[in-house]
């Protein structure tokens, strides 16, 4: 580079690496493979670096047409693991270059007021985690390329769909409590219509329906720990036997839960076991800690944003659900009567 220039160009950066300034923009714009070798893509890169090179981004997006910002559609702000989810999806972004918006529906699930003048103008894509699919219709989500998290693949709207693996995860506690003795149990599920919620009802049914002798309720409430609360006090003090273990669609649903048992004097586990899904810090800020479902967050924000870049470059998404897996806490135990 010449002595007083104040930013290195492409062409200090294709002569620092011995390479061709097409050779510098394909590595550069992450197009390099089945073009240049990894070797040349890394001499390349360490050029940039060395050199301070940053490339005019202005000028690249009015060449190719695009503005490099991606929107990430979520039903909430009020929970930890949608900030994983834009954790994840953001740092990948930021390898490629891209912006993230996060928008919040307003009402969680449904119609999405349109956050821009013209959605379609001042995005590349969209990528909606947990939403029915007409909250999109308002901004004009699905007629941009369109990635959907945690949904039917099989009625998704999108280009592509990335799910976590929710049914082996719903199989993994059934098969839990099965193991340990309980046959009677209640299901407190999401009071939302919601396709991860109907997979994870479903699962549960047919777990306990391959066991005979089992017994299964359900009794359904908003997620916030004020209607977990309310809902599980009123299901277990109904009349009847009692279930011993309380499967819950949600972690701060099965907070709710605990509360709920304690009122009704009941001890976790020896009296009731309690499992959750998604394994937030409020997992183990409860005692006894809940034994609940994993799922990795920012894993599935950065699968997300993988298959947006692939969607838009004209690539084959990745495929196949993110593990999940169960972790065993002190919620549960064999119940205390057959």
């Amino acid at each position: 580079m010449a002595r007083g220039s104040t930013r290195p160009t492409s062409r200090d950066v294709a002569q620092a690496a011995g390479v061709s300034q097409a050779a510098v923009s394909l590595v550069l714009g992450d197009k390099w493979r089945g073009r240049v070798s990894e070797a040349t893509a890394e001499r390349v890169r360490e050029a940039a670096q060395e050199l301070g090179y940053r490339p005019n981004l202005a000028a690249r997006n009015l060449r190719l047409g695009r503005t490099r910002t991606v929107l990430l559609v979520v039903p909430a702000l009020t929970t930890e693991f949608f900030a994983g989810v834009y954790t994840g999806a953001a740092r990948v972004a930021a390898d490629h270059g891209f912006g993230v918006v996060l928008y919040p529906s307003p009402e969680g699930i449904g119609p999405a007021r349109d956050p821009f003048g013209s959605a379609a103008a001042a995005l590349d894509g969209v990528i909606a985690s947990s939403m029915a699919a007409d909250a999109l219709t308002a901004i004009r989500g699905d007629q941009l390329p369109l990635v959907m998290l945690d949904s039917d693949p099989e009625g998704s709207l999108g280009a592509a769909t990335v799910n976590l693996d929710i049914k082996d995860g719903v199989r993994q506690v059934a098969e839990h409590l099965l193991s340990l003795g309980h046959r009677r149990f209640l299901h407190l599920a999401a009071d939302i219509p919601s396709w991860t919620f109907e997979v994870r009802a479903r699962e549960l049914t047919a777990q306990l329906d391959k066991v005979p002798g089992t017994h299964l309720d359900t009794a359904r409430a908003p997620i916030s720990f004020e209607d977990a609360l309310s809902v599980a006090e009123t299901a277990l003090a109904a009349p009847g036997p009692r279930p011993t273990a309380l499967v819950c669609d949600d972690d701060k649903l099965a907070a709710g839960a605990y509360k709920a048992a304690r009122r009704l004097g009941l001890r976790i586990p020896e009296d009731l076991s309690i499992t959750g899904l998604d394994d937030l810090a409020l997992a183990q800020a409860i005692d006894p800690e809940l034994t609940t479902v994993r799922l990795d967050a920012e894993r599935f924000g950065e699968r997300g944003m993988e298959a947006l870049l692939a969607v838009l470059d004209g690539r084959t998404p990745p495929v196949g659900d993110i593990p999940v897996h169960l972790v065993v806490r002190g919620s549960t135990a064999p119940p205390s009567s057959p």
